[in-house]
């Protein structure tokens, strides 16, 4: 029981400082200095949406580092006024002017960019969403557009859904879906013990996760549009999900059917389970790298917990990836990158910290992207800029997203309960 504890752990580990050694951040770029007009009107007075839109708008341009942000609130009107629409003597550039209708059970918001220098308008769009309860992405779409339109690159990542694990209780744990800020929440899975959530495929409309809530754990299926669940595979010991395959067919698992932790590769289509590891100890948590003719994983090989990677083939050689430190926990890889978090000793910010560092495969860069509290489960985005994962610091657990092109970061805490692992 202790070692399938520790094994669990292992799996689940997946305020910021950086090194200032390494300076990735584009030279001589300009960043438009924006601000933010409410143009809602009066009578609208929808649980106060007009001013959450506005903080979380406020909130994306920040986020999205390719912009100077006047966070000072203004009110307009949807057409503005001379003072409204020319506000060159700030050095601002660019104006962003929303105005916010009930449409049925949902939200209209119809949107103005203007050149703050002429009065210009440079693009108009009207956004709609079906639930007013997920007015959170309403923002990001419009901040996504704004960030395209200047040319930036890509925040898309702000319009998916995280899905996480959150620790409700003693032997309890619900899967939740979310916006990236945790202002939209949405319990999906309750009831038991319910972890280690992972999406099925890129459209986010299924998930896996695990259930402890029989003799034996249960990896399920949930399909979020037809609200079904299917039973995928069962196993004695411990059961995990870690990685699917680009066309969703393959899963990468962790099983322990005799008591001794592997990785396997399954076949959803002929049911069929590969394994890929037989190290006489613990080898955990695998996810494809190279085009998914590899995979990566963590094992106890060198007496302590550090990551390798090796072929689709249960007798190729396994190669060490991180020579640096050692309690490698967890680890997410993109391209020739992998950000991974590492178990360090004490500091003068508290015991047993853990830290995430990125590194290259190709070359010797490594970089430190945390300094304090407990920082597991690392992700990068679809595009790699970004890095999605878990903070505990102080009883308090939260999302933190690091941006790695500006060398900025931020904190979204979560007010109840505490996050066990993502996915994004």
């Amino acid at each position: 029981m202790k070692k399938i504890l520790f094994l669990l752990l292992v799996s689940a580990i997946a305020v910021f400082s950086y090194d200032a050694t390494i300076d990735i951040v584009k030279k001589g770029e300009k960043l438009p200095k924006i601000v933010v007009q409410d143009a809602t009107d009066m009578g609208f007075n929808k649980e106060k949406l007009d001013n959450k839109i506005y903080k979380l708008l406020i909130g994306d341009l920040k986020v999205s580092a390719n912009f100077i942000v006047d966070d000072k609130y203004q009110k307009a009107t949807f057409n503005g006024n001379y003072s409204a629409n020319i506000q060159s003597a700030n050095n601002t550039d660019l104006i962003l002017r929303y105005k916010l209708e009930n449409s049925d059970n949902g939200l209209l918001g119809k949107v103005k960019l203007i050149d703050a220098k002429n009065g210009n308008i440079l693009t108009q769009k009207i956004y709609k969403i079906s639930s007013d309860k997920r007015y959170p992405f309403l923002s990001h779409k419009i901040i996504i557009d704004v960030n395209d339109f200047i040319g930036a690159s890509s925040i898309d990542w702000m319009d998916r859904f995280v899905i996480f694990s959150k620790n409700t209780g003693k032997k309890k744990s619900d899967i939740v879906i979310s916006d990236y800020t945790l202002t939209y929440q949405k319990t999906v899975v309750k009831g038991g013990l319910n972890i280690f959530p992972k999406w099925a495929n890129e459209k986010q409309d299924a998930f896996y996760y695990t259930s402890y809530n029989g003799r034996i754990p249960v990896l399920y299926k949930v399909n979020l549009f037809q609200g079904t669940r299917k039973r995928i595979i069962s196993a004695n010991g411990m059961l995990v999900c870690s990685d699917v395959s680009k066309d969703g067919t393959k899963l990468l698992l962790t099983m322990a059917p005799n008591d001794q932790p592997d990785v396997y590769l399954y076949d959803i289509n002929t049911k069929k389970k590969e394994r890929l590891t037989k190290y006489p100890g613990i080898d955990v948590s695998g996810h494809f790298i190279d085009n998914e003719t590899r995979i990566a994983f963590i094992s106890d090989r060198l007496g302590y917990p550090n990551i390798f990677a090796k072929n689709l083939n249960i007798n190729s050689i396994v190669e060490q990836l991180i020579y640096q430190g050692k309690n490698n926990t967890s680890f997410s890889a993109y391209d020739n990158y992998i950000v991974f978090s590492r178990r360090e000793g004490d500091s003068e910010f508290g015991k047993n910290s853990f830290n995430l560092y990125l590194i290259s495969t190709k070359t010797e860069y490594i970089r430190q992207l945390t300094a304090t509290g407990k920082n597991y489960f690392p992700r990068f985005a679809n595009k790699g800029e970004t890095i999605l994962f878990i903070k505990n610091y102080k009883w308090q657990s939260a999302l933190g997203i690091i941006r790695l092109y500006s060398n900025k970061s931020f904190l979204f805490p979560l007010k109840v309960g505490k996050i066990q692992s993502i996915d994004w």
